[in-house]
């Protein structure tokens, strides 16, 4: 598995295009703090000139906002959703996933930006505390005809700005992205929201949000740091006691059981999407001996890391 950085991104699309970089680029993008571009998806297609290929299972270090417009298979981890016409997609660093177009009908518009784009804003977002994009939460949303026209309209708006020389347009584009990410959140079920803001469930959003923060490994060089619920309660400068009841009043699991689920569920990913050795795996999932690890993961899924890793394929 891949890691893609934004200038990947520009160096797989120029090549797929037959373009250069600096075609696919905004004019004043280097004036701006972060990232932010949007496409037609029909413009891309018609350049290629072939059928739309499928996107390898990837991780992403940029966020990315997709209206499909066509049959596609979305493959994540855990799930594979079948989008038979319209949907609405958010992509986030966080979880990799690969894209299948099922035929050569394909249109809509998508957009990339990094975290460091939407920092910008006066709201002071924080993208992965937004319910959109949480661990666990729905990246996929089927539409209308009506509600895929009314998001073609905020693409079209964002592509209008980006061409003009409007002093403030990143400022008002900013806008048309939470604008598309309260569309997707409006969306969600009511119960993918927190119905109170009281102190506890703070505490729990935020453990979410640390822990979360952990991932994902990108390289063998990489290493989870937080590992004890002790360190998340020190670094949330709560009790750990305290922390472990939150959460299990919350959530009905244990911090130590949070921890667990969140490094077996990234050991899995990197058993099954990479190259590296299991001892690479392991040291970067914060375990100093192989034997540890392999103790650890057998506990929890009854496998050992080997015996995932041959089930690949």
């Amino acid at each position: 598995m891949k890691t893609v950085t934004v200038e990947d991104f520009y160096k797989n699309a120029a090549t797929i295009t037959n373009s250069k970089v600096e075609d696919l680029l905004p004019v004043d993008i280097n004036k701006e703090v972060g990232h932010f571009n949007v496409f037609n998806l029909a413009d891309i297609i018609t350049k290629i000139k072939k059928d739309p290929t499928h996107v390898p299972y990837n991780r992403r270090l940029y966020y990315k906002i997709n209206l499909v417009k066509g049959r596609n298979i979305a493959e994540y981890a855990d799930k594979v959703i079948d989008i038979e016409k319209n949907a609405l997609v958010f992509g986030t660093p966080k979880i990799p996933y690969s894209w299948k177009p099922q035929d050569a009908d394909q249109s809509g518009y998508f957009c990339i930006f990094t975290d460091a784009f939407l920092v910008q804003s006066k709201s002071g977002v924080v993208l992965d505390a937004l319910p959109i994009f949480s661990p666990g939460g729905c990246p996929v949303f089927m539409l209308t005809d009506a509600q895929a026209e009314e998001i073609s309209l905020i693409f079209k708006k964002m592509q209008q700005e980006i061409a003009s020389d409007y002093p403030y347009k990143y400022d008002l584009i900013r806008n048309y992205v939470m604008e598309l990410i309260h569309y997707g959140q409006k969306l969600q079920p009511f119960t993918n929201y927190s119905n109170s803001h009281n102190a506890s469930t703070r505490v729990s959003s935020l453990f979410i949000e640390l822990l979360e923060r952990q991932f994902p490994i990108a390289s063998p060089d990489q290493k989870v740091v937080l590992r004890t619920a002790k360190d998340y309660a020190d670094r949330l400068a709560v009790h750990s006691n305290h922390l472990n009841k939150v959460l299990k009043e919350s959530t009905g699991k244990t911090t130590t059981e949070h921890i667990a689920s969140r490094i077996i569920q990234e050991a899995r990913i990197l058993l099954k999407q990479t190259d590296w050795n299991i001892s690479e795996i392991a040291y970067s999932l914060g375990f100093e001996q192989l034997s540890h690890f392999s103790n650890f993961f057998k506990k929890q899924t009854s496998l050992s890391p080997v015996e995932v890793r041959n089930l690949v394929g």
